[in-house]
């Protein structure tokens, strides 16, 4: 009965969940967890979205960062606020009428679970293992933001069955997580506040309200970075225009905002000296990218007169490529610049400085480590079938 009224008085609270409507519609309006494939097509309304077809793998992943809850049952011995570094995953089979028991990888690999098309096997279970620690570390780190302390995690994964790949079918909000600020877990915020009810009454549920409330409204706040940031690219010449451009479409797949300027060090270092303090100027956390072939002044330069990060990203030529490039390698000493061939690489450097303090960019960057991790994978699994 308990459990019927906590069912009920949460679809009370329906409003207050949408900040979870679903985990794709999370990636869709929330840039924290935009790049992690999930069923999500659009939104329908309020509270309904349209999702891709899946067949459920009837597993729940739980992710836990904190020794709390069930696991202390099971594991007696760990004191509670026990940290998992690296995260705990665990499994358990969805089966109501046993209570979901917990299940080991092996006892996954082995069911021999064929769902939309797709065999679980051990690639499979790799697959989602890595999927589930990366969205954990993603919204882990967008609640710190919010002096919350993600405790633990439960989603649950599908097939979709016109692509046959696994992927994110699930409903990340208020009951999928434990949630405590300040780490302290008598702040918590999640559905155990209603588990851990003595009685239920309209006081109770009022304080059960809030505590949803509250959550509602810190979700809204993740989306928010409060230290945005710019790269700067300075080319030589407008023949570099070409190696600019990828850089600041790399750039902008991080959400980074990017200007391109042309100025050269060697012709021009008043203006290349004017162009740096314009940006330095007006307080925004930037990153210098440096774009001259050649012999490459404009980076040592900027890197001697300016605190900001600078990157070396010369556009080497095929003819004198190994000649031009110690301009960019041998430093005079004092200048700290780094030097970088590839305009993404070079993007994806900036992004990784900007993200010691920047979720949002952080997010992308684990979800694009992810992908490259998922694409390898699934390589090397065709490979060896082909192979067989």
């Amino acid at each position: 009965a308990k459990s019927l009224y906590m069912t009920k008085c949460f679809a009370r609270f329906s409003k207050f969940r949408r900040f979870g409507v679903s985990s794709e519609n999370v990636t869709c309006d929330y840039p924290f967890l935009k790049g992690i494939k999930t069923a999500f097509i659009r939104q329908h309304s309020d509270t309904a979205f349209v999702a891709a077809h899946c067949e459920m793998i009837p597993i729940e992943w739980v992710c836990r960062r904190i020794a709390t809850g069930s696991f202390l049952k099971r594991c007696p011995g760990v004191k509670e606020g026990y940290r998992f570094t690296p995260l705990k995953v665990e499994t358990f089979f969805k089966d109501d009428a046993n209570n979901d028991p917990q299940w080991s990888e092996e006892q996954l690999i082995e069911a021999n679970f064929c769902l939309g098309g797709l065999k679980i096997g051990r690639c499979e279970v790799d697959i989602m293992t890595r999927t589930t620690m990366a969205i954990f570390e993603i919204l882990e780190r967008a609640w710190e933001t919010q002096d919350c302390t993600l405790v633990d995690m439960k989603i649950e994964f599908g097939v979709n069955k016109m692509t046959k790949e696994i992927i994110l079918a699930d409903v990340i909000d208020n009951d999928s997580w434990r949630l405590w600020p300040s780490g302290d877990r008598s702040q918590q915020k999640d559905k155990q506040v209603y588990r851990d009810l003595k009685e239920v009454t309209p006081e109770a549920m009022q304080m059960v309200k809030k505590n949803f409330e509250w959550v509602a409204e810190r979700v809204q706040l993740l989306l928010e970075s409060k230290n945005p940031g710019r790269v700067v690219v300075l080319m030589g010449s407008t023949s570099d225009i070409a190696h600019g451009e990828k850089i600041k479409k790399a750039c902008v797949g991080y959400g980074i905002r990017c200007a391109v300027r042309v100025t050269s060090a060697h012709k021009g270092p008043d203006e290349t000296m004017r162009i740096k303090a314009e940006y330095e100027g007006d307080g925004v956390p930037t990153v210098f990218i440096a774009v001259a072939g050649r012999s490459n002044g404009l980076g040592p330069v900027l890197a001697g007169n300016t605190a900001f990060p600078v990157i070396n990203c010369p556009p080497v030529s095929p003819d004198w490529g190994a000649q031009d490039i110690w301009s960019s390698l041998r430093m005079p000493s004092g200048l700290g610049c780094t030097t970088v061939l590839s305009p993404e690489a070079a993007a994806q450097f900036a992004a990784q400085i900007f993200g010691l303090n920047n979720h949002l960019v952080w997010a992308k960057l684990k979800a694009s480590m992810l992908n490259t991790w998922v694409a390898l994978k699934v390589a090397d699994q065709k490979l060896q079938e082909c192979s067989l």
